[in-house]
């Protein structure tokens, strides 16, 4: 699947927190869990899920292992995904 982000876009679709939110609990992951094994931080993912926030392109790819998405839940994650939006949430390791 190709990869595509659109680079500016700051409002995230209405629908991507409760995506992501649904996801994770059919993972049976706490925002913590999923934050560790995506390598970015509790509050960064409660900030996706209530949002507040993009995720970027590369948090997107980290998100999306984890929370074992479907090929339509991933094109509205990543469709939705900015290529400048850093690393900055990641977490220290």
């Amino acid at each position: 699947m190709e990869l595509k982000a659109i680079q500016g876009r700051r409002t995230p679709p209405p629908s991507l927190g409760q995506l992501l939110r649904r996801a994770r609990i059919r993972a049976g992951l706490s925002q913590g869990q999923l934050a560790r094994a995506a390598g970015l931080t509790q509050g960064y993912v409660s900030l996706l899920e209530a949002g507040l926030r993009v995720p970027s392109l590369a948090a997107a790819e980290d998100l999306a292992g984890p929370l074992r998405l479907t090929v339509r839940e991933c094109h509205t994650l990543y469709g939705a995904a900015v290529t400048d939006a850093g690393r900055s949430a990641r977490a220290s390791a």
